[in-house]
């Protein structure tokens, strides 16, 4: 059974005075599905993602979500969709629950709903501390539970773990996760960090001055335009180092007796790895 296309752009264009923002995009996005959009910045990820916010018209194409549009189902959608910026700035003397109940009051939701979103994104502990008082990783997860107040089909996500440490990244990750399946909830997830495009996304694009130039699983990508794995060996002495040249190319530091080679697949580098049992060697990493 084919899924429900939920968002689809087509060719779809923005420009700013003279600048090309988006270029004549054409994406579909189906239910449940998480796609990650990743890119240096002014590549033109803020502008796709406020044009399907509905902040920007674009000057050129059709998108369509949940088989609306912003022109003609303003109010609709905004009951659909659920928005989670970088950075969220909150009134620093109310407390977490309060802060939920505000945003809640926004779509007339039951003081319930509160609880329910505490408990999903693990603050149900903080639900009397003020706001100024949480952790980075708290208060991103408290914009979180904002952006899900409305039970939203599609969920916008900017950078949500941007400068956060890796536990409270994973924190993230897990209530995203969670989402997808139990809710068959639509993310487009704009982030810096590949792993975590890795981790969460089905689907991973990349776009440069305003296009799509790859797109694909990360394998797909990996095997279309990675050099292959990476591996580091460090020695505990030096040695002729041409007994390296029938495994391929490398380099080495003479200092500190360390060679990275690279490997065009996961399996020759695991074989290249045991082939040099033989050579006093103390470690070896596989960078990836």
């Amino acid at each position: 059974m084919n899924k429900m296309p939920v968002i689809e752009i087509k060719d779809v264009s923005k420009s700013f005075k003279e600048i090309e923002a988006v270029k004549h995009l054409t994406l579909t996005i189906y239910e449940g599905e998480y796609v990650a959009l990743l890119g240096p910045n002014g590549a033109g990820k803020t502008t796709l993602i406020e044009m399907i916010e509905g902040l920007q018209k674009p000057d050129a194409g059709t998108i369509r979500i949940l088989g609306m549009n912003w022109k003609e189902h303003e109010q609709k959608l905004h009951q659909k969709i659920g928005l989670s910026l970088q950075e969220t700035k909150f009134i620093d003397k109310i407390t977490t629950k309060e802060t939920l109940d505000l945003f809640g009051s926004f779509y007339g939701l039951r003081p319930a709903r509160t609880e329910e979103i505490l408990e999903l994104v693990n603050l149900t502990e903080k639900r009397k501390a003020y706001t100024n008082q949480l952790s980075g990783g708290q208060r991103q997860r408290l914009a979180i539970g904002i952006a899900l107040l409305n039970n939203p089909r599609v969920l916008l996500l900017d950078e949500p773990t941007t400068g956060l440490d890796p536990g409270a990244r994973r924190e993230v990750w897990k209530i995203l996760e969670k989402l997808r399946t139990d809710f068959k909830t639509t993310m487009i997830l704009t982030t810096h960090y590949m792993e975590e495009a890795e981790v969460l996304c089905e689907r991973i694009l990349i776009m440069d001055k305003g296009e799509f130039i790859a797109a694909g699983t990360l394998p797909e990508l990996n095997a279309r335009y990675g050099e292959g794995d990476l591996i580091e060996i460090t020695f505990d002495q030096n040695f002729a180092t041409h007994k390296f040249t029938r495994f391929g190319s490398f380099a080495c530091d003479d200092r500190c007796y360390t060679a990275r080679l690279r490997s065009a697949s996961r399996s020759k580098a695991y074989r290249f790895l045991r082939n040099i049992q033989h050579f006093p060697w103390n470690r070896s990493v596989l960078l990836g």
